[in-house]
């Protein structure tokens, strides 16, 4: 049976991958701990799931009305953009979707036609890429120094520009390093941006999950310009718990969000009914779940880069924002005689029965990523077994 091309070329989720494999060998009873998985282990906080079971009772089980988003659901998110992120969208600038990622696909589906290129930084969010070929484009990649953690500078983003530029993705904080631009960063990269006929997509999923201190700014209020030109996605599913919900939004634009909201009509006519209605719950009602987790994530981080920086041959950002690190463990493949992050995982979950993602999958072969979305026991029973296959 022949399949399409464009499947056959699609490459698959490297860390829905390896949460897979994992999953099916603690399902043989291998222990093993997995650092794979991008998605909060805590619950989805109590009254967000009350809401949701009071909707279904309700009887708020149809289809939603309209197609782009329940009105209280997307006055909820104008709220949280002009509460946390300074950005003033109107209802009819907003779009409610089935998940983040279909946020992405939606906007890069509107905006792309062959031939159309987009910017990506590296490294990047492993769907960006498959995304953009699935619309025909052609992705450029480009990434900072190591020492910057690999942000872009001004020049650096200007020098690969061109006049088939026609998006550029901006992740702060970054999946999968968790490194996170400095407003005065983000002000420098709009600045270059003025002015061009192009849209940036911001990708501010983990924007509630800062550690240090960490200051941060959305692209689109980083001036007036960016403002008309940036399309800002966000999620419920880091910040609130939600990854099985499958709850994601987007402001911007109004011919964007229109375009976005004419080919989900056609294709899952909508997130479902009852989730959005936990959705507006999650965005408006109490917000102490969201700090507690992020506490928790604070400290575990802190615990996974120490514990990394000091493993022989592995150098690491420190990571200020979401809940990853991205080690680059070059340093330990010859001794170790692998080729690659592959092969480097590979030997690890098979070796120390510890799973993570292969940096190839980010645009970087040297790295891997751990998530600290665990407890601090799995962290520290995993990191001792990653540092006694390294010595």
């Amino acid at each position: 049976m022949k399949l399409a091309q464009r499947v056959t070329e699609l490459a698959e989720s490297a860390t829905l991958a390896v949460t897979a494999k994992a999953t099916a060998l603690k399902a043989e009873g291998i222990d093993i701990i997995s650092f794979a998985a991008g998605e909060p282990d805590f619950d989805t906080p109590a009254h967000i799931r009350r809401t949701c079971a009071a909707a279904l009772d309700a009887g708020q089980t149809r289809y939603p009305k309209p197609a782009s988003g329940i009105p209280p659901a997307r006055q909820a998110v104008c709220e949280k953009f002009a509460r946390e992120n300074d950005l003033k969208y109107e209802p009819n600038q907003v779009l409610i979707t089935s998940g983040g990622k279909m946020a992405v696909y939606l906007a890069i589906q509107a905006l792309i036609d062959p031939g159309d290129e987009v910017v990506i930084p590296k490294p990047y969010w492993v769907s960006y890429p498959e995304m953009v070929k699935l619309a025909g484009g052609a992705p450029v990649f480009i990434a900072g120094p190591e020492q910057e953690g690999y942000k872009l500078t001004p020049d650096l983003l200007s020098s690969v520009l061109t006049d088939r530029t026609r998006i550029f993705m901006h992740t702060s904080p970054s999946n999968p390093s968790g490194v996170t631009y400095a407003p005065n960063e983000v002000r420098g990269l709009a600045e270059v941006l003025a002015g061009r006929d192009l849209v940036v997509i911001s990708d501010e999923i983990y924007d509630r999950l800062l550690y240090d201190g960490q200051e941060t700014l959305s692209f689109a209020a980083a001036s007036d310009h960016a403002f008309r030109q940036t399309l800002t996605l966000n999620s419920a599913s880091k910040t609130h718990a939600m990854t099985g919900w499958r709850l994601g939004y987007a402001g911007g634009p109004i011919d964007i969000i229109k375009a976005m909201a004419k080919l989900q009509s056609q294709m899952t006519s909508g997130a479902a009914t009852f989730n959005q209605v936990a959705l507006t719950e999650a965005l408006t009602g109490d917000q102490s779940a969201v700090e507690s987790m992020r506490v928790a994530f604070e400290d575990r981080g802190h615990r996974m880069y120490e514990r990394l920086i000091g493993f022989s041959g592995v150098r690491c950002p420190k990571p200020t924002g979401a809940f990853y690190c991205f080690p680059n463990v070059s340093g330990t493949y010859e001794r170790l005689g692998v080729d690659g992050s592959v092969a480097f995982a590979k030997l690890l979950l098979d070796k120390a029965r510890v799973a993570v993602v292969p940096g190839v999958a980010f645009g970087m072969d040297e790295h891997v990523r751990l998530s600290f979305a665990t407890n601090m026991e799995q962290i520290d029973e995993g990191l001792s077994r990653i540092e006694k296959m390294l010595t």
